[in-house]
C-alpha cells in the first residue's frame, strides 16, 4: 500500500523560508490533517508533494517513489485537489473529467463512464453539461475532487476540499473521505476549518512557520470545558459559579464564562471524567459538560507557545474526540 513519508523537506521563494526541515508520515488507510496558520507552507509543501514543485532539499516518498524523480510514476499514484480549480471555463463538467481521463490514458468509453460515474458520486449529475465558468464555488470544488479521482489514485493530496461546500455537500463529502481510506488509500487533507478536520481525520500533523512541530505539549496543556447547569439564568450564573466551585475544590475566581456556561480547565479526559462524577454525586443538576474547544482547535492555538520542530519523519498525532471547531489556515 501506498504511504507519504517526507524527511527534512525544505523550500525558499528569494528570502522567503516557506518549509523548513519537514518531516512527517501519512499512513495508508487513514486520513490524516495538515493543520498550520496562513502562511504556515502547507499549500508548498503539498505542491512539493504532488510533484509540481522541487524542494530545496530533503526527500519525499509516495510508496516507494521519488516525485521528484520519477514525477510521472508518482502522478500514477497521485490524485490531487488544489484549493482553485483551475478548470478549463468553456468546457463542460462532463468534458473536463473526460478530457482528464484521457490525459490519464483511459480510452474514450471508459473516459465517458468514468465520467458519469463521478459525476454521479460527487452530486453534479444535473450540471454534467453545464460549462465549468458557470459553476459556484462548491460546485467547482466537487468538479474537483471528481477529477482528482478520475485514474482511481491510491494517495489523494486535498487542499480546502470542503471551502465552499453547503452543509450536506460536507457531510457527504465526509463520508466519501472515511470510504476511501478503508479501502486503504492514504490522504492528506488541508484545511483551516479545524471542526471540518476533526470530523474525519485520523492523524494530524502541525505546521508552524515551515516546521512541522510537535504537538504533544500542547495537546496536554490544560482544556477548558463547559460546565452548565439545568434552568441558568444571568441573575442565578454567580450561584452556579460557586456550586461548581466549592463541589471541585477550586478557587472561583479561576472559573470562566461563556454564554451562561463556566468554563472550568481540566488536564486531561481522566480529570473532566471525576469531576462529572463529583458535579453528580453532589445531585447538581448538569445539562452539559463538553470540551469549550475542539481537540485540534486546543492543540493549534497552543502550539506557538509549547511545541518544537520535528527533526524525523514522526507518526502524525491523533486528534482526539470531536467538539466544536474553529478556523485557521493554509
Amino acid at each position: 500500500m501506498s504511504g507519504i513519508i517526507a524527511e527534512g523537506v525544505s523550500r525558499s521563494f528569494g528570502d522567503v523560508h516557506a518549509v523548513r526541515q519537514a518531516s512527517f508520515q501519512a499512513r495508508a488507510g487513514r486520513v490524516t490533517g495538515l493543520v498550520g496558520p496562513n502562511g504556515a507552507g502547507k499549500t508548498t509543501l503539498l505542491l512539493m508533494l504532488a510533484s509540481l514543485l522541487s524542494p530545496d532539499a530533503g526527500s519525499i516518498r509516495i510508496g516507494e517513489i521519488d516525485p521528484i524523480v520519477d514525477p510521472l510514476a508518482a502522478r500514477r499514484l497521485l490524485g490531487w485537489m488544489p484549493d482553485a480549480l483551475g478548470a478549463w471555463p468553456s468546457l463542460t463538467a462532463r468534458e473536463t473529467i473526460v478530457t482528464t481521463a484521457r490525459l490519464y490514458d483511459l480510452s474514450k468509453p471508459d473516459a465517458a463512464a468514468r465520467a458519469a460515474e463521478l459525476l454521479a458520486l460527487v452530486g453534479l449529475q444535473e450540471l454534467a453539461d453545464a460549462p465549468a465558468k458557470v459553476l459556484s464555488r462548491g460546485q467547482k470544488q466537487k468538479l474537483g475532487l471528481a477529477r482528482a479521482l478520475v485514474h482511481d489514485p491510491r494517495v489523494l493530496l486535498l487542499d480546502e476540499p470542503a471551502s465552499g461546500l453547503d452543509p450536506e455537500a460536507r457531510v457527504q463529502l465526509r463520508l466519501l473521505l472515511r470510504r476511501l481510506a478503508s479501502e486503504g488509500r492514504t490522504i492528506l487533507i488541508s484545511s483551516h476549518i479545524l471542526s471540518e478536520l476533526e470530523e474525519v481525520v485520523d492523524d494530524a500533523v502541525f505546521l508552524v512557520a515551515g516546521s512541522v512541530v510537535d504537538a504533544a505539549p500542547a495537546q496536554s496543556a490544560a482544556r477548558a470545558w463547559r460546565v452548565r447547569l439545568a434552568g441558568v439564568t444571568p441573575e442565578r450564573f454567580n450561584a452556579d459559579a460557586w456550586q461548581v466551585a466549592s463541589t471541585l475544590g477550586i478557587p472561583v475566581e479561576s472559573l470562566g464564562a461563556d454564554r451562561g456556561a463556566v468554563l472550568v480547565g481540566f488536564p486531561g479526559e481522566d480529570a473532566a471524567a471525576d469531576a462529572l462524577r463529583r458535579l453528580v454525586e453532589a445531585r447538581l443538576a448538569v445539562s452539559e459538560f463538553a470540551p469549550a474547544q475542539s481537540a485540534l482547535e486546543h492543540t493549534f492555538l497552543n502550539l506557538r507557545s509549547t511545541s518544537q520542530p520535528v527533526s524525523r519523519p514522526p507518526a502524525a498525532s491523533p486528534p482526539a474526540q470531536p467538539t466544536s471547531g474553529t478556523e485557521a489556515d493554509a
